[in-house]
């Protein structure tokens, strides 16, 4: 199961390399934009990143049962589904940038819990999506779009906190953040957590499987 992890890290960190890099320029772009639309643009960019990676993270618990023709429990999806989008999403969009702003110091650093302060709308997108998984189970979505969605809401909640100015340390400082934030959690979300609890054999057709779709 490592060296399967450790594979899945490797192939995914030179795009995820790539979705940093695109943060930057977009940091850059909209460096002087308010913290209030970049809340607004985390707050619609991370709950599309829970509804997601609820639908993925479900989904592949889902396909992996019904291939063994073993009966699939709703209750079990929910918590797979639910823990593996709104909890890891919360670590990748939320809790490693306000670690990188708070050892950057940013002067308006929160941590902004999406399922806590916008519970009425982050959580029931989750649980559309894991409901969507338990009846049309599907992981077709490009993996692509997924890190860069997530990408781009680890990027406006550090433009949230940034303040008027930053400097070129700082912004090298931020690629490695916007680079943490997305390369583990993302591939923990959609292809690891959800694997966990499949036999090591079938884990890894399941994961080349969903490889091959992205």
């Amino acid at each position: 199961m490592f060296k399967h992890i450790a594979h899945e890290l490797e192939h995914h960190a030179p795009f995820t390399l790539t979705g940093a890099v695109s943060g930057i320029i977009f940091m850059l772009i909209f460096k002087h934009l308010s913290a209030q639309t970049s809340e607004t643009i985390f707050y619609v960019l991370h709950p599309t990143h829970v509804l997601l990676s609820a639908l993925v993270t479900a989904s592949m618990y889902c396909i992996y049962k019904r291939a063994n023709s073993e009966k699939v429990n709703i209750l079990y999806v929910l918590l797979i589904g639910y823990v593996g989008s709104v909890g890891i999403a919360t670590l990748s969009d939320s809790v490693i940038p306000y670690l990188g702003e708070f050892l950057l110091k940013m002067p308006h650093r929160h941590a902004h819990i999406g399922f806590i302060e916008k519970w009425w709308l982050v959580n029931p997108l989750a649980i559309a999506g894991i409901i969507i998984a338990y009846f049309a189970p599907t992981t077709k979505f490009p993996h692509a779009g997924h890190v860069l969605i997530s990408t781009w809401a680890s990027l406006f909640h550090i433009i949230m906190a940034k303040g008027e100015t930053i400097s070129v340390l700082a912004y090298f400082t931020i690629l490695v953040f916007l680079f943490l934030a997305v390369w583990f959690p993302c591939c923990l979300s959609d292809i690891i957590f959800p694997l966990l609890f499949v036999k090591s054999k079938d884990a890894h057709s399941h994961s080349a499987e969903h490889q091959h779709n992205h």
